[in-house]
């Protein structure tokens, strides 16, 4: 995913430095605003990816969002975390004896 967004960047710096693009866009009365395809092409954007929309003193900037993959611990993996922790925190508490005996 992370490779994803550095490709993405890619894109918008080769855009941003190659060439700029202007276009009139229409909003229609749901809201839905529709970028044209060769934009579209030109900064890597695909169905569903995700934009930002930001107000600047400038106007509306849209920018890609970044989005990164979560995981979700099952309690079987929360057990396995704790374990480790465990074990970290008595090769620690060790070090930390020997350490003081010194």
């Amino acid at each position: 995913m992370l490779l994803f967004a550095f490709s993405r960047i890619a894109a918008l710096l080769h855009f941003w430095h190659t060439a700029a693009m202007k276009t009139t866009l229409t909003v229609t009365a749901r809201g839905v605003v529709t970028l044209p395809a060769k934009l579209r092409r030109a900064l890597g954007i695909k169905a569903d990816d995700l934009l930002i929309a930001e107000t600047t003193p400038e106007g509306l900037l849209l920018r890609p969002a970044v989005t990164l993959p979560i995981e979700m611990y099952s309690e079987k993996r929360v057990r396995e975390f704790d374990q480790a922790e465990a074990e970290l925190e008595k090769v620690l508490r060790s070090k930390r004896k020997l350490k003081s005996a010194r």
